[in-house]
């Protein structure tokens, strides 16, 4: 016989060395962020285990021994249920390739798949259902693409984007949606916006979950604090799902990146695209924007708003940005 338990990891500290052996044997990240997690026993003895964050099901484990037991099914059935509680029919997983078909046969589809990582998920909206937005969205002629988070929209993201404006046909700026920024996804969108409203060539869209997210590349969200390798596998992914899945829907020849001097695991990002665009998909990464000798960063116009700068913030922000936030009482 065996009993379900829920995980207390950062307070239960037996449970939390049974559940570390595990992750251990399975060769997996004990540095996952988590919100939710339950271990299957038998007697004393924790033989497996599941875990979710947000909407992400992740540190999947089952002991060698009792693999025929069906015990994975029955974990992934319980996070399931528990986030449907939540009000919650998306979501996402990561496994390694060779368990495809068993999660195939739970319901889940693949969205991508690397040497390395199974990207899948169950539910609506799903993959399919944003690459249709993306064609809806598609305007005539090929073009290049920009991924930016905008926390805000400075003159740095600007010249990007104007510099891809005057090279490309189309031009195609994805904005992050995961709210876990200092401004809301709703702000940042709007700001690029307004910031690209007078390049008639530029299309704005939403990432979804589908690039820098928590789901493709969570590592992006701890910069510094990440484990490098595992943000490598976690970039090459969100690089592969762009360049075999979106790039392709909206005939996208070209990715526009800008340097990166500062953010260790966005400098390894660009790395990464380079690898795995090679030849296929051109990667074009341009100098950062200066003024006064000192590079644009957002971090640099979050430090400024905090000190109530008011020169730095014109300097640093197009009006467009500059007049959102004010309207928006953030200055």
């Amino acid at each position: 016989m065996h009993s379900v338990k829920r995980l207390w990891l950062t307070k239960d500290k037996h449970a939390y060395e049974q559940w570390s052996f595990l992750m251990d044997k399975a060769n997996l990240n004990k540095n996952e962020e988590l919100d939710y997690t339950i271990g299957i026993y038998r007697n004393e003895t924790l033989v497996a285990t599941g875990s979710y964050y947000r909407n992400i099901l992740k540190c999947l484990v089952v002991c060698k021994d009792v693999q025929s037991e069906n015990l994975l099914t029955e974990i992934v059935q319980h996070l399931i249920n528990r986030l449907r509680e939540e009000g919650i029919d998306h979501y996402f997983l990561y496994t390694k390739p060779q368990n495809a078909g068993i999660f195939r046969s739970l319901g889940f589809q693949t969205i991508i798949e690397t040497i390395d990582i199974l990207f899948m998920e169950q539910g609506v909206p799903n993959f399919q259902s944003y690459l249709s937005q993306l064609k809806e969205a598609k305007k005539e002629g090929s073009g290049c693409g920009l991924v930016m988070n905008a926390n805000p929209f400075t003159k740095g993201h600007q010249y990007l984007v104007e510099a891809a404006s005057k090279q490309s046909t189309q031009v195609y700026v994805f904005v992050l949606s995961e709210d876990r920024s200092e401004f809301s996804s709703e702000d940042r969108l709007e700001m690029v916006r307004q910031g690209v409203a007078h390049l008639s060539n530029v299309t704005v869209l939403k990432t979804n979950d589908y690039l820098i997210s928590s789901a493709t590349f969570p590592s992006y969200f701890l910069k510094d604090d990440a484990v490098e390798n595992v943000a490598k596998i976690q970039a090459k992914l969100d690089a592969q799902l762009f360049k075999e899945k979106i790039a392709p829907v909206l005939d996208i020849k070209t990715r526009y990146v800008g340097e990166e001097p500062y953010s260790r695991v966005t400098n390894l990002y660009n790395q990464s695209m380079k690898e795995v665009f090679g030849t296929d998909l051109e990667l074009v990464i341009l100098p950062r924007v200066s003024v006064h000798g000192e590079i644009i960063s957002a971090t640099k116009v979050r430090e400024a708003l905090r000190m109530h700068d008011d020169k730095r913030l014109i300097d640093y922000l197009p009006l467009t940005t500059y007049n959102y936030l004010k309207k928006k009482k953030k200055l």
